[in-house]
């Protein structure tokens, strides 16, 4: 009889696209491997009407996917990794990482508009873009705004927004390519930690050879650096802090860090360049030393 691995996922379009691309990667390592796909609502996707820091944070998000994991419902849960707390079950590695799609956040206007109507606010889910938006453009009103990337357009086309923050590697998988604007460089709006990498969960027993095709080094190895940079802050969804590593060639990494005081009333960004294999280590120190200099920085 053939194995089945069931992989779980969030119910939403964007994130059943992101699991198929994992099991299509199984499939090509193994035609013999039956692959069912486990679909769920997380806590995140129910409650709308608040921002995740007012609700738990990220964890939100994983909460029903970690509990089917534990529980032996599935073998396999998919996420954005972006939304992964910093923290993780030790009984729940990650065993692979995608490579990374563009990781830049960009500008979305409604449907059929060129001209950005800056007298509507900018919907924005997350205090890390809050921060930078603010610091881009101080005169425009940043709301919040929750619900899947669908959910968020059609409040911006109903004439709620006057634009939308979003993700440009979510819009990509979904082919929504041309409803952006603008396209943020990592200079006016640094990324997520992540953003852009989809990362594989299982229970510590699981035979990671299946998903030897699907696996990327070198996204792995940014990621783990800007999970370090984030970790040793503390960061999450109510901690506005950014981090991003790029791969300068194949021994050297350059990585470069948002951090933001506690009352949000002073920020900085710097950027280091680093061994490879010692990206984790000096992403945690660079995170370490902002901090204790943060006391005495201006914006």
């Amino acid at each position: 009889m053939s194995k089945t691995i069931r992989v779980g996922s969030r119910e939403s379009k964007l994130a059943v696209i992101q699991s198929e691309m994992v099991i299509d990667a199984i499939r090509a390592c193994d035609p013999s491997v039956q692959v069912e796909l486990v679909t769920m609502k997380t806590t995140g996707d129910k409650i709308l009407d608040r921002t995740l820091d007012k609700v738990g944070g990220k964890g939100l998000f994983v909460k029903e996917l970690d509990r089917a994991l534990l529980a032996g419902e599935v073998d396999l849960t998919v996420h954005s990794m972006k939304d992964l707390p910093a923290q993780l079950d030790e009984n729940l590695p990650l065993v692979a990482v995608s490579s990374r799609e563009t990781p830049y956040d960009v500008l979305v206007l409604p449907e059929g508009c060129t001209e950005w109507d800056q007298t509507k606010p900018v919907g924005c889910a997350s205090a890390r873009r809050t921060v930078q938006i603010k610091a881009l453009y101080p005169e425009i009103e940043v709301k919040p705004v929750r619900g899947n990337i669908q959910t968020r357009l059609r409040k911006l086309d109903s004439g709620e927004y006057g634009a939308l923050v979003l993700a440009q590697a979510g819009l990509h998988r979904l082919g929504l390519d041309a409803r952006i604007h603008h396209i943020f460089t990592p200079e006016e709006i640094l990324p997520s930690a992540c953003q852009g990498i989809l990362a594989v969960q299982a229970r510590k027993d699981f035979d990671r050879e299946i998903l030897q095709q699907f696996h990327d080094a070198d996204a792995w190895d940014c990621a783990m650096a800007e999970r370090a940079f984030i970790r040793a802050l503390d960061g999450g969804c109510s901690s506005p802090v950014a981090a991003f590593a790029q791969l300068m060639d194949a021994d050297t990494m350059k990585l470069t860090g948002l951090y933001v005081t506690e009352d949000r009333t002073h920020s900085r960004i710097e950027t280091i360049i680093c061994p490879r294999s010692d990206g984790a280590a000096c992403a945690a120190s660079l995170a370490l030393r902002m901090k204790s200099e943060g006391s005495l920085w201006e914006r």
